[in-house]
């Protein structure tokens, strides 16, 4: 956990939003894997994480605005837990390092709830994403669980992520840690990857580093010679040299914080001459687009600087032809980078994902396209100060994209499909780092890991 004032200054900055009511916050259970004694590694809420700090299973919150009252409702263990997991603290114990004093047994939690309803007052609820939350909140307000999101408070949710999308500066050392895990996931995928390996092989390794020096993955690792797949998690394929492969992974530190960093690799060290020719483009893309990112720039403008950086490129190449402007414009390029820039980063490797994008990356003003490619694009609205990000350009062969594209003459004006046909095997480049938006522009964040050509092949060993 962080110093209790931390917590204490996060929630008086959110009540601040309300007037009156009360704010409802429920943590996440351990989950069954097979059966109930063996579940799944914990991972708390990340909301409940960022206003409580409590890392632990069965756990709720409250701020009572009328009174005045912020309570945890949780569980004192029991002789017969302290069998299993040794001596514990007490939820009051554990409580006041959040900077709460008021406690009560998780029984407690629907007397108090019903108190509060019973006397008209509105209850603030964030949407939930596992289905027992969706339970708890039916027995709790006596909402249809599969009704529940439609019930969360706008005005809760437009306030967290209002807050929770600017990085402390606490927020930004955490990242780093999470970044310095990656560094050396990277570079080890980097100088060990060889011809006559599968790919489980190096995945497993780096997930070994992620789990010795942080807490673990901050998602499933993707690493695949087939990078044309966008999140290929099947790590079974045979690597073979002139192979090259996309390692998406990053960590999360120990308090949670996440990396996502991606590379791709010549799984012989050497990249071909075509294979120059597509990752140079897709750097170029990366580095554009970070260099055009600074507080009021809207995300989406770097999004397009990137997709025309690639147009361009695929043109001098031949696989594209026509102007520029119309091919970015009508959505041509997709065909080869069919996804959006990035998306914001922080506790959660999409951060606030569960939130909703229409609220974390889209507003009132700034709606998403419809248009094939940027409609994937998380983030469109304006850069502030403190927003960290992710910047992951990519180009991508991918047969049934091409084959459905030609087989309807899609952009056939400006897609030369003789020379794409050529490159149905290539596979995908997407290069990835992750950066702070400062108060006069921008920060790439953690040790600068290799990516330009000459220094990813100088890596391999």
């Amino acid at each position: 956990m962080f110093k209790t004032e931390v917590y204490v200054n996060r929630r008086k900055k959110l009540k601040k939003n309300f007037k009156s009511g009360a704010l409802l916050f429920l943590g996440n259970d351990e989950s069954p894997m097979n059966y109930p004694a063996n579940p799944f590694h914990f991972r708390q809420d990340s909301s409940f994480l960022y206003y409580w700090g409590l890392d632990e299973p069965g756990v709720a919150a409250l701020i009572d605005l009328d009174e005045g009252k912020e309570i945890i409702f949780g569980y004192d263990f029991t002789i017969d837990d302290v069998v299993w997991m040794g001596p514990q603290p007490t939820l009051k114990e554990r409580a006041r390092k959040a900077g709460i004093k008021e406690v009560y047994p998780i029984s407690k939690l629907e007397t108090a709830i019903r108190g509060i309803m019973n006397r008209g007052r509105k209850i603030h609820f964030l949407p939930p994403y596992r289905p027992e939350n969706m339970i708890k909140l039916q027995n709790l307000l006596g909402i249809q669980a599969s009704l529940i999101k439609n019930y969360a408070s706008q005005k809760m949710i437009k306030a967290v992520v209002a807050q929770r999308s600017i990085k402390s500066q606490e927020e930004i050392q955490e990242i780093e840690f999470a970044l310095d895990v990656a560094y050396d996931m990277h570079t080890y995928a980097m100088k060990y990857t060889r011809p006559g390996m599968y790919e489980r092989q190096i995945s497993g390794a780096i997930e070994g580093i992620a789990l010795a020096k942080g807490n673990g993955t901050s998602f499933p690792i993707i690493f695949s010679i087939h990078g044309e797949t966008l999140h290929n998690h099947y790590h079974g394929n045979l690597m073979n040299k002139g192979d090259i492969a996309v390692n998406d992974s990053g960590a999360e530190s120990l308090e949670h914080y996440a990396s996502d960093i991606t590379r791709t690799i010549p799984v012989g060290g050497k990249f071909t001459a075509q294979q120059k020719e597509i990752y140079q483009i897709v750097l170029d893309a990366q580095m554009q687009s970070i260099a055009a990112m600074k507080p009021g720039v809207k995300f989406r403008k770097a999004h397009l600087i990137a997709a025309k950086v690639i147009a361009g490129g695929l043109a001098n190449l031949g696989f594209l032809k026509g102007d520029l402007d119309e091919i970015v414009k009508g959505g041509a390029h997709a065909l080869f980078f069919p996804h959006g820039l990035g998306h914001h980063m922080g506790l959660d490797v999409h951060d606030m994902e569960d939130l909703g994008e229409e609220y974390v990356g889209y507003s009132d003003k700034v709606k998403r396209s419809d248009q094939f490619g940027l409609a994937y694009l998380r983030m469109a609205k304006e850069l502030e100060a403190g927003h960290v990000m992710t910047v992951e350009p990519g180009i991508y062969f991918i047969p049934e994209l091409i084959d459905l594209w030609k087989s309807e003459k899609k952009f056939s004006e400006f897609i030369n499909y003789s020379k794409v046909e050529k490159y149905r095997k290539f596979g995908g480049i997407r290069i990835e780092d992750n950066v702070l938006v400062t108060k006069n522009g921008h920060k790439v964040l953690g040790k600068p890991i290799p990516k330009k050509i000459q220094d990813v092949e100088a890596m391999w060993e």
